[in-house]
Parts: C-alpha cells; structure tokens; sequence
C-alpha cells in the first residue's frame, strides 16, 4: 500500500501544501491564509494537493504535519486577545522595568516598545513564595474574586500568572488558576510555572505572558483541527512543529504556543541544513521570505543551532536586548516584518519605510484585488516588471497590475519621485533591510556572514535573495525545488522533539541529588508523555540531558552537554570538568579555582525517524526563454529573458539578468551572476568576478 504524508505550513499571507508518497512523488500548492478561519485555509490547502494526487485526505496514512508562522505574526503585529498579568504584590511593573539592561548604552533617547500586557491590564496578589521554595504568604480567595471580577469588566480572555520564585514551588499559583476556574472557567489561564520554570524573573513573565496572549488563538484551532480531521477519517493526531526543530503532538503544542513561535520557520532552517549537506557546503545563510516576514538563520557544519532562549520582535537596529525574551529552546534565528505583503510608508522625516505592518492575505497588497489600497512589497515587484500578473500562482490568482501601479503611485506623489524608482525603493529598502538583519545575526554570533552561500526560499525568497545577497557580499545563492513550500517539506523530514528545562539553582560543591534527581523525573516523565501523543512508542523514546552552568558570581551560564542521566553516576567530577571544557573552549581560559554552579538542567526527549525525499525528474533538452519583458533595474528598463523552470535541464547555465518562473515563486537573477542547473533540479546563482 502506498503511504502518503501532508505538511500545511500556515502564514501570514498564503498556506502552503505539500503531499509525498513513499514512491518519492510529490505533490505542492498554495492558497490565501483565511485569518477569519485558519480551518478554512488548511483544508482547501489539502485539498489543493489531494486533488492533484487523485486521493481522499483518510488515504493520508503517514503524517499530517503542520507548521505556522500565526504566533510570530500575532506577536509582531500585535493582534492578540485582551490579555491580563496577575504577578506577585510590588511586582506589577516587571513587564516595564524589564531587566535594567540597556540594547543601547550610547543612545540617551532609548525606548522600548510597549509591553504586550500594559500596566492597566495587570493585576497584584498579597502571596509570597521564598527562594527556597517554601511557602510564606498563601493566596487569598477573596482577592481572586476580586480580580476575576475586573477582568470581566475588562473583557479580558486569557491571563498570565507569574508570582516570584514559582519556579521553585507552583503551589501559589497553582492555587490562583483553581480558585479562579471555579469563577471563570472559560478564562485561559498560563502558568509561569508551567511554561518557564526557571530563574530570572522578567525572562520568566515575558515568556508567560507570551503564551498567554497567543493560546486564545492558537489552542481552540488545534483541538478543533483534531476533531475535524477525525471527523474526515484521519485516525492520527496532527504533528505540530515546534521552534526548536522538533515535532509534537497537536494537543501538546495547543496548550503551549510560545514553543511554536519559530514553527515554520524551524521547519526552513532545518531543511536547510539538510540541503548544506547534501551540497557539500559547511555553512551557508538561509534566508526564508514569505507574505508578511522574513527569516535569516545562519547554518554551521551543516546544522542550525538551538539555544535556550531568543527573542521576538526586536524593534531597534534589531539589536539584542531590543524585543521580547523568550525562554524556551529554538532554532537561533533572526526574524523581521518584511515580506510580500509588507506595507511601505513614508514616515515624518520624509523617508520611505517598509514594514513592519503587513497587509496579509486580506486585503492583501493592491495588486490582489481584495480591497487593499496601500502600496506593498509584490505591488512594487509587479510595477518593476519583476512578476508577471497573468502568472501568479501559475495563473490562478492574476493580479492587478493596474492596481499595483496605482498603489505606488501615491506613495511616489508623496516622495516627488516617479512610479517606477518608488517602487524601486521599496524593493531596495526592503532587501536592504533583510540584509542588515542577516548582519546583526551573524555578528552577535562572532561568524563572519561576508562570502557565505545564501539558500533562498519562501514565496518571496527567490525574487529578493540575489539583491540581499550582494549587499552580504555572498557569491552563491542556492534557489533549492519546492522553494516556496520549503518550510512544509522541512515537517516532513523533521523527527518528534521536545526540549524541556527546569531551574535548580545549586553549587557543586554542595549539591544535593535528592533535590535534582525530581526535576529530572518531571522533565523525563512530561517529554514521555508528549511524543506517545506524537505517535512514538514508549521504547522508541530517547533522552539528551544538559545542564546550564557557570562559574559562582557570573550573570550568566553556557549549555553542557552531558554523557547521560546525572542521576545515575551523581558525579560532581564530570560535571565540573565538561563545564570547564567548554567555558575553555568558548573563552580561552579555565578558573580551577573557582566554584561552578548549575543553573538549569535540561532533557531533550527525541525519536522516531523522518526518511522522506521526492524524486526530480529533469528533461534532457536544454530550455529556451519562453518569452522576454522590461524590467525596472539600474534605473532603466532591461529585457530579460523568462524561462520556465521546469524546462531547464541539468548542468544547463544561463547569464543574468534572467527570470525562472514556477508556479509558486520566482526567482529573479541580477546582471553579473550566472545560472547553473543542479542534478538534484536545485538552480544556483554564482556571482562572477
């Protein structure tokens, strides 16, 4: 019998499909996102690629994985619900105060953007945990009923709990959650305790509050994605990924969104790395742009990294310090408001911007013919003669060139330029800004980004990656098949994960196992339970332990890998020296000396495997252009070639400027590159001397 897996990889403009058959066929589409119903979306999706496979969606008896970019969206646009933050007495301010530290410490005019839970949407309890876990200052019933009484006034749907030192006991809180249920039990209620259990409380309360106000989207969609699914003769549960490169069952990830913020862009990057191997290339930059964001993650030995935390939304210069922190592990990547649909403007100063506003899927950029007015990124590709309208989505969604012009043409009255070097503008500021971003990542990080090889993909990836990357001083852009649907294959090849984490502050030097080995357990028991609900048996289930460590007195700590369970060898030893190792490594020195405590100790849960591939077939005959058109760059119309990419045939080279046309994307090549045709159908762009 022949099995079939489905990924549906959900944006902020278009839902991507893709369905492949263990025979190595494979089968893609895309539609509009449907923000009114995300249902709607992913089943006409599927239903896209069914049709073209001729089955019926309980035929699907592999995986349905699924992938979404809405978290991130909800967050940078911030479209939540109403939202509320219940902290400890004297703690109402967190959000604010943040953690004294400055992205900035020349500039006297810093400013951080508002917090998603604003001052009058947060709310203090009398209660006190001690830093030692135990229990000084139960919660007041009374005072709960209080404060449930002012959210309905409010009209506040999900809340945010974080009481200090919960980390170490959850019993206040989870006091509150029970008490408040009784009295509002349709209230979505987050547990700091839950979600983050670790020290520092700003990282702690930010990344709560995060979950708080995205699960009243994202938990009633999964479980009645579930139900609907079921309801189609799909007896699996739905596979949802998850930042950190891993999948999960969609019940786990439902009560847990903060963990998919980087979904399906996770999804890019692992691919990604994926694709550096099997090219032979040790690093490269993956640079993934969609309708409304765009992503650049840098890829090391093959591999993107996964960090213990990250931050979302960074609104200066994109430096550290600048967005929202987030302490649960993802893959290390950069993420802006600038895709397809992103909205230019120009602001006070006179100076033309471009995102982070998106228009999404509806209305959409003015070229869509849905309604929207305001210039966006596709509507300058399509004045610059970059797409062509008749063509989109391989004709069935035509655009309106029209529209397009019309769109910009406001924009160029206001600058008192013209219709074409606006929209130039907006392509250039755009690609300008990706390519700063890509800058900021790989520096924070100590890489040298100059001369690494770029892998473009998303809908917008391929027409913006030559331009971003001659402004990263990369020589090579690799434009790999199935480029605008890469993030859903990515699921695809993607194995069950989940990385858990538990703050245990102690010093080796006096550590007590009794106090460790239950946090251990926890984590060992919750990641157990979560790839069973993914579909693994218990004894395909595999464990990774590490610890986060530091030297006494340090403000922060380096993840150490361990050899196995600590709890079984109880060996202060061997963590002293792995801890000693890596600090020597990273920083060039070891302090014998001093003493080392653990911070955090962490268990990945892992298994099962992901084998999935689609064959390519390529034709024999080299292409020719099927046809040729004007296109706006160098400040003067160019005819350039248009081929089809399916008509290129292997080892087939082509001189720029060219435009390669598929279905779903277009990639568009600048004078002074040059087109080769991989075997594997994967079309690389190298820059000539």
């Amino acid at each position: 019998m022949t099995r079939y897996a489905l990924a549906i990889d959900i944006g902020g403009t278009f839902t991507d499909a893709v369905l492949i058959s263990d025979g190595g066929q494979g089968w893609t589409d895309k539609t509009l996102t449907t923000h009114h119903d995300l249902l709607e979306g992913f089943f006409k999706a599927a239903d896209m690629v069914l049709i073209k496979a001729g089955i019926e969606l309980n035929q699907v008896n592999d995986v349905i994985t699924h992938a979404t970019t809405v978290v991130t969206n909800i967050l940078i646009e911030r479209k939540g619900s109403p939202t509320g933050l219940i902290t400890t007495e004297g703690f109402r301010d967190v959000l604010y105060i943040r953690d004294e530290h400055r992205y900035d410490m020349f500039d006297p005019q810093i400013e951080y953007a508002e917090p998603l839970i604003t001052r009058d949407f947060t709310w203090s309890v009398d209660e006190r945990i001690y830093a030692d876990g135990s229990v000084g200052k139960e919660v007041d019933p009374d005072a709960v009923a209080e404060i449930a009484r002012q959210l309905a006034a409010k009209d506040v749907v999900s809340i945010a709990v974080c009481f200090l030192n919960s980390y170490r006991n959850p019993a206040n809180e989870r006091r509150f959650r029970d008490i408040l249920s009784d009295i509002a039990p349709d209230l979505f209620v987050t547990l700091s305790s839950d979600v983050a259990p670790q020290m520092r409380e700003y990282r702690r309360t930010s990344t709560t509050a995060i979950n708080a106000y995205t699960v009243p989207t994202t938990r009633p969609y999964l479980n009645a994605l579930i139900d609907k699914l079921q309801e189609k003769g799909v007896n699996h549960e739905p596979l949802i990924m998850l930042s950190n490169g891993g999948v999960v069952g969609a019940r786990t990830a439902a009560t847990y969104p903060v963990r998919m913020i980087e979904s399906g862009p996770a999804a890019g990057a692992l691919v990604a790395g994926f694709i550096a191997r099997k090219h032979g290339i040790d690093n490269l930059i993956s640079f993934d742009m969609g309708g409304t964001t765009a992503k650049a993650c840098i890829i090391q030995g093959g591999e993107p990294l996964v960090i213990g935390d990250f931050e979302v939304d960074r609104r200066y210069r994109f430096k550290p310090g600048s967005g929202m922190p987030i302490t649960v592990p993802s893959i290390d990547m950069i993420e802006i408001g600038a895709g397809g649909g992103s909205i230019a403007r120009v602001d006070s100063l006179g100076l033309l911007k471009v995102g982070p506003d998106s228009a999404g899927s509806s209305p959409g950029p003015a070229c869509y013919g849905q309604g929207g007015t305001n210039a966006c990124v596709t509507d300058a590709d399509v004045v610059l003669g970059i797409l062509d309208p008749l063509n989109f989505l391989g004709g069935d969604m035509p655009l309106d060139a029209a529209a397009a012009t019309a769109s910009v043409k406001k924009l160029a009255d206001t600058l008192g330029t013209s219709v074409e070097d606006a929209a130039h503008g907006i392509f250039s500021v755009v690609g300008e800004s990706m390519a700063a971003a890509a800058r900021a990542h790989a520096t924070d990080r100590g890489i040298n980004y100059r001369g690494l090889p770029m892998l473009a993909f998303g809908g917008a990836g391929p027409v913006h990656a030559c331009y971003v990357a001659e402004r990263l001083d990369s020589t090579q852009v690799i434009y790999p098949a199935m480029a605008s649907v890469l993030s859903a294959f990515g699921t695809l090849v993607t194995p069950a994960r989940l990385d858990l984490a538990r703050g245990g502050l102690c010093r080796l030097s006096d550590i007590n196992w009794a106090d460790v080995k239950p946090l251990i357990a926890d984590m060992l028991d919750e990641g157990t339970r979560a790839l069973i609900d993914a579909g693994l048996d218990e004894s395909a289930v595999a464990f990774e332990f590490a610890a986060d460590m530091r030297y006494v007195g340090q403000q922060n700590e380096v993840p150490v890998p361990l050899s196995g369970d600590p709890r079984q060898s109880e060996n202060q030893g061997d963590l002293r020296e792995r801890f000693n190792a890596i600090y020597e490594k990273l920083y060039g020195l070891r302090l014998d000396d001093m003493d080392i405590e653990v911070v955090s100790w962490r268990v990945t849960a892992h298994g099962g495997e992901a084998q999935r591939a689609v064959t390519v077939s390529l034709p024999d005959q080299e292409g020719k252009p099927k046809s040729h058109r004007p296109v706006y760059i160098e400040n003067q119309r160019i005819e350039i070639p248009v081929y089809d990419r399916n008509a290129l045939a292997a080892g087939q080279n082509i001189d720029g400027p060219v435009i390669v046309e598929e279905r779903e994307t277009t990639a568009f090549i600048l004078p002074g590159w040059n087109l080769t045709v991989h075997k594997d159908s994967s079309l690389i762009a190298s820059r000539q001397d």
